[in-house]
């Protein structure tokens, strides 16, 4: 076989097109890459579309009106630009009169707000009842809070802005002669105090090239008149109103610096005062125990109270300070021995009953009842009858069946104390219980004889032939002081 013979066979397969290209040929190529960008095209064209409509559905609904209130919403807005607009002018503000331009906008817009009659917006929330288990509600805008809180905003802003003037020289002086007139200084703090005021005056005098006389707070006094009367303008003089401020700050430094009593520790306060001046060389341990023990001697409640005032955190002072107006029984110091009888304190009760004096009265009264507090109760009963507070004879009276014996025994001697004819009936009620104990019957007997009238001993000596000892003895007491 020739190779001629394969040729034409070779050249026949070429000629014969493949399925692939004959599909190739019915579809040409310049017609298929346009339709392939025509669909991207329109693609995007639908996405840019889709994304511009959520947009606008997402600005309809984020301040939740989507509809429901067009109008107060156009309302929001030009009411939202013209608080821009102010702030800009704040911004830019550069004068007194110019904020003063601002805060007659902001005036206005407010007024425009409370005028808007925005709804509320829970009036346009679905009942609870109708939404699904899963949904969730959308918050609403609140138009007229979201305007009142920007509003707020520059307002606060614009205060801010204002100032300083004369008046605020004049507060901070005023400021710090309050200091010095309500301030207990040492006689070291007085000088220094003196010192930064005549500092304060000569940097004053200098600033409004005046003259100014007068010391202490005198002085000050004259420092706020001629400050007034200077007509500080706040852009004209702002450079002066500034260094005013500046030598008034002076001041209060040098006062703040300045020795106050209430800066000393707790003994030097007690040196200042001379408490220790009563001691003598041989003192018991600590030495305000022993200054103490001395002011007590002098029946000096002022100095023991001193005591108790710096060293009343200890409460190991404070009971020797409590027990020294027991044995003075001093009326002056009442008003502190309330203050401890109100925390409940027994023996600033029974200091406040020892002093004898009307005024403690109502100081341990209202414990009387306190029968959940036995011990406080019975130092409340004998507290009013060493006061004489025959008001509360009664209420004494009716603790003379407490079910404590000891209650019981210290409500009639109680009524001893008070001497109130009004307590003989029942006193011999409690005396002629053959039931009661013979210590309660006693005490009965005791306050019979104490009360001392005619009508009482006599009660009482009707009991003479007791068998118990206690009873009789009170009771013969009573009869000897009817011979």
């Amino acid at each position: 076989m020739s190779d001629g013979d394969d040729e034409p066979a070779d050249a026949a397969d070429e000629a014969e097109p493949t399925p692939d290209e004959s599909e190739s040929a019915d579809a040409p190529e310049e017609r298929t890459e346009p339709a392939a960008d025509a669909q991207d095209e329109t693609t995007a064209a639908d996405g840019d579309t889709a994304e511009e409509a959520a947009e606008s559905d997402e600005n309809e609904s984020e301040d939740g009106d989507g509809g429901p209130r067009p109008e107060e919403r156009d309302r929001y807005e030009t009411l939202r630009d013209r608080l821009a607009e102010a702030e800009d002018a704040l911004e830019a503000a550069e004068t007194e009169a110019d904020l003063d331009d601002v805060e007659a906008s902001l005036d206005a817009i407010e007024s425009d707000i409370e005028d808007a009659d925005f709804t509320d917006p829970e009036e346009f929330q679905p009942d609870e009842e109708e939404l699904d288990e899963d949904e969730e509600v959308e918050e609403l805008l609140d138009f007229e809070e979201e305007l009142t809180n920007e509003l707020q905003d520059l307002q606060d802003e614009l205060e801010e802005q204002r100032g300083p003037y004369g008046e605020d020289v004049v507060s901070e002086i005023e400021a710090a002669k309050s200091t010095v007139e309500n301030t207990r200084w040492t006689e070291t703090g007085d000088e220094q105090v003196a010192a930064a005021i005549e500092a304060f005056t000569g940097d004053v005098a200098a600033e409004l090239e005046i003259d100014l006389a007068g010391v202490d707070v005198d002085a000050l006094d004259a420092a706020i008149d001629a400050v007034e009367a200077a007509g500080l303008d706040a852009d004209a003089d702002a450079d002066a109103i500034a260094a005013l401020l500046d030598i008034a700050d002076d001041l209060q430094s040098g006062i703040e610096d300045s020795q106050a009593f209430a800066d000393l520790s707790s003994r030097a306060k007690l040196q200042y005062e001379g408490f220790y001046d009563v001691l003598g060389k041989h003192k018991d341990y600590p030495p305000e125990w022993s200054a103490v023990k001395e002011w007590t001697k002098r029946n000096d409640a002022e100095m023991v109270a001193l005591c108790m005032e710096h060293f009343g955190d200890s409460g190991y002072m404070e009971e020797h300070c409590l027990e020294a107006f027991v044995r003075m029984g001093n009326p002056e110091a009442i008003e502190t021995l309330k203050g401890k009888a109100q925390r409940r304190n027994l023996t600033a009760v029974e200091a406040l009953g020892k002093t004898g004096h009307p005024d403690a009265v109502e100081g341990v009264a209202d414990y009387i009842d306190s029968d959940s507090n036995p011990e406080l109760q019975k130092t409340a009963l004998r507290a009013v009858g060493e006061l004489g507070a025959t008001e509360y004879t009664e209420d004494v009276a009716q603790w003379l069946v407490a079910e404590r014996e000891d209650v019981r025994s210290e409500a009639a001697r109680a009524l001893g104390l008070l001497g109130d004819t009004r307590a003989i009936e029942p006193l011999g009620d409690v005396l002629t219980d053959g039931g009661e104990t013979e210590g309660v019957r006693a005490s009965a007997a005791w306050a019979l004889y104490q009360i001392g009238t005619a009508e009482a001993l006599e009660t009482a000596a009707e009991h003479t032939d007791e068998r118990s000892f206690l009873v009789q003895s009170e009771t013969e007491r009573a009869a000897a002081a009817l011979d």
